[in-house]
C-alpha cells in the first residue's frame, strides 16, 4: 500500500500495529508493554502531523480521500471511505496528541495486566480516529460501535469500587441512543441508494418533515454522547470510576464524538431540520450549561467536580454549533479542542494526587501549594484555562461561541448568549472554590505534609498540555484557518436552508 495515496488508512491503523506485537509479548514484561504502547501512539501521532502537513487549510472539501467499494447491503453499495477537512482535521490531531499523553499518565497507575490495558486502550484509539474520518454512515457506525468496547473494559475492570455499574451504564445508555441513528442509517441509504455523506448532502432532497425524524433519531445518539442534559446521568459515574487515562480520553475525546456528529451529520444531511430545531438545542444547551455549573459547586469529590464541569462545557459547543454560524460553529469546534486540553489535563491533575493520598474528597486537602509548589503553579493554570481567562484557550472558544449565539438568526434571541454568559461566571466560582479548597489555607493533616512534588515524567505529561493552552490563548489564528473554508461552505448549504424554511 502507498503511504501517500493511504495517509488516512495509516493514522487510523497505525495503533493496530503496537496491539499485534503486544500481544506476542509474554505476560511479565510490563515495561516493554508500556513502551510498545506509547511507541504505537506516538506514530499514530507522527503519522497526523504529516497528515496536516499535506492539509491544504484553503480547500473546504475532502482531502486525501480515500475510496474503495466494500459490500453491499439490501443493493446498496457500502464503501470504505475516509476523508478530511476543516470539520474533522483538528479532531484528528487531538486524538491523536492526547493518546499518548493519556498512556503516560497512567504509566505506573495500572499494574496489573497491563498488556491487556494497552491493547483495549490502542483498540480505543483506532475506533475514535476512524468516527472522525468516515464518511461512509455505515463505516461511521462501525467505528462508532466499536469505541463502546475497549472503553467498556476499560472502566469495567481497571475502574474504581462501582465499575462494573458505570461500565454497563456507559454501554447501555450510548447503545440505546446509536439504536435509533442505525435505524436512520438503513433508511437514508437504502432509500437514496448511497451511504456515503457526501453523496446524500448532493443529491438527497428529504422533505422538511421526514428531515425533522432524522434528525431527531440522530441526535438522540449524539445528545447521549455528548452528554446533553438530560441524557447526561451516564457520565459522572463514568468518569469517578474510569482509571485516569480513561477519563483522560473520554472526556478529551469520546465525548466530542456527540458534538462532532452534530457538525458532521445533523446540520449537513438535515438543514432545514437543523434550522427549524436550533432554538430547541440552544434552550438544552443552556440549560446544560447552568446546571452542569451549579452541580459542580456542590461536589465533594474533585473528580466529580471535573465530571460535571465537561456538562456544563459541553453546552457551550452544542450553543456555537446550531447558532449554525460561521462564528458559532468555529467556535463550537475550537471549544472542542479546548475542552479536550483543559479537562484532559485536569484529570491527570486529579489522577496524580489520587495516587498519593487514595482519597479525591477535597476537605481531606488543604495547602497543598507549600508542600507541592510546581503541582499547584501547574494546576492553576489549568484551572484558569477551564473557566476562560483572557490569554488562555477557554477564553477564545467561548468568546467566539457567545459572539455567534448572540447574533444568531437560527436561534433567534439573544437570551441564550446572556444565560450562557453567565455560566462563564459559575464557572469561575466553582473552579476556583475547588482551587482554594486544595491548594490554599494552613497544611493542617499529616497526610499532606510529605508529599512528594511532581517527578519529571509527571511535568513531562503536562507540559504539552500548556503549551497548547497557551498557543491557542494567544495565538488562535492558525486554528481558525485550518476548519473557516469548510464552515463557510456549510454555513452557505444552511443559508439555503434556512430560505426553504421562511
Amino acid at each position: 500500500m502507498d503511504f501517500s495515496n493511504a495517509l488516512l488508512t495509516w493514522v487510523t491503523f497505525a495503533p493496530l500495529v503496537g496491539v499485534l506485537v503486544i500481544l506476542l509479548i509474554p505476560n511479565g514484561r510490563e515495561s516493554v508493554i508500556r513502551w510498545l504502547a506509547m511507541a504505537a501512539s506516538l506514530a499514530a501521532f507522527a503519522i497526523s502531523l504529516f497528515l496536516l502537513a499535506q492539509f491544504d487549510s484553503t480547500n473546504p472539501a475532502l482531502q486525501m480521500v480515500e475510496r474503495r467499494a466494500w459490500f453491499s447491503l439490501a443493493g446498496v453499495e457500502i464503501e470504505y471511505f475516509l476523508g478530511v477537512d476543516g470539520l474533522s482535521v483538528l479532531l484528528v490531531l487531538l486524538t491523536t496528541f492526547l493518546t499518548p499523553i493519556a498512556i503516560l499518565s497512567t504509566w505506573m497507575a495500572v499494574e496489573e495486566r497491563v498488556k491487556e490495558f494497552m491493547v483495549f486502550f490502542l483498540l480505543l484509539e483506532i475506533g475514535m480516529v476512524g468516527v472522525f474520518l468516515a464518511q461512509d454512515l455505515f463505516l461511521f457506525y462501525i467505528f462508532w460501535e466499536f469505541t463502546l468496547v475497549p472503553m467498556y473494559f476499560l472502566i469495567g475492570i481497571w475502574g474504581g469500587p462501582r465499575r462494573v455499574y458505570a461500565a454497563i451504564k456507559f454501554f447501555l445508555y450510548t447503545m440505546a441512543g446509536s439504536i435509533l441513528m442505525l435505524l436512520a442509517i438503513l433508511w437514508l441509504g437504502i432509500q437514496f441508494e448511497s451511504f456515503a455523506v457526501p453523496d446524500l448532502i448532493a443529491t438527497a432532497n428529504i422533505p422538511g418533515n421526514i428531515q425533522t425524524w432524522l434528525f431527531l433519531a440522530f441526535a438522540a445518539a449524539f445528545a447521549i454522547k455528548v452528554p446533553m442534559w438530560p441524557l447526561h446521568s451516564w457520565l459522572p459515574d463514568a468518569h469517578v470510576e474510569a482509571p485516569t487515562a480513561g477519563s483522560v480520553i473520554l472526556a478529551g475525546v469520546l465525548l466530542k464524538m456527540g458534538t462532532y456528529g452534530f457538525v458532521r451529520f445533523n446540520i449537513p444531511l438535515f438543514p432545514q431540520a437543523a434550522v427549524q430545531l436550533a432554538p430547541y438545542m440552544a434552550l438544552l444547551a443552556v440549560i446544560g450549561i447552568l446546571y452542569g455549573a451549579a452541580v459542580s459547586y456542590a461536589q465533594k469529590d474533585v473528580k466529580k467536580l471535573v465530571a460535571y464541569s465537561s456538562v456544563s462545557h459541553l453546552g457551550f459547543v452544542v450553543l456555537g454549533l446550531f447558532a449554525l454560524n460561521p462564528q458559532g460553529i468555529q467556535g463550537g469546534i475550537l471549544q472542542m479542542v479546548n475542552h479536550g486540553l483543559s479537562t484532559g489535563a485536569l484529570f491527570i491533575i486529579v489522577g496524580m494526587i489520587y495516587e498519593r493520598r487514595h482519597t479525591r474528597e477535597m476537605d481531606a486537602f488543604g495547602g497543598l501549594w507549600k508542600v507541592m509548589p510546581i503541582y499547584g503553579a501547574m494546576t492553576l493554570i489549568v484551572t484558569l484555562s477551564s473557566m476562560g481567562l483572557p490569554g488562555l484557550n477557554g477564553f477564545v472558544g467561548e468568546f467566539t461561541i457567545l459572539l455567534g449565539s448572540f447574533g444568531s438568526e437560527a436561534i433567534g434571541s439573544s437570551i441564550y448568549a446572556g444565560l450562557a454568559a453567565a455560566g462563564v461566571i459559575l464557572a469561575a466560582i466553582y473552579m476556583l472554590f475547588m482551587f482554594q479548597k486544595l491548594f490554599l489555607g494552613p497544611v493542617d493533616k499529616e497526610e499532606n505534609k510529605n508529599l512528594q512534588d511532581l517527578n519529571l515524567r509527571e511535568i513531562v505529561t503536562l507540559v504539552p498540555l500548556l503549551v497548547f493552552i497557551f498557543w491557542i490563548g494567544l495565538y488562535p489564528k492558525p486554528f481558525f484557518s485550518l476548519m473557516a473554508p469548510s464552515v463557510e461552505k456549510l454555513v452557505s448549504v444552511l443559508g439555503t436552508a434556512s430560505m426553504a424554511v421562511r
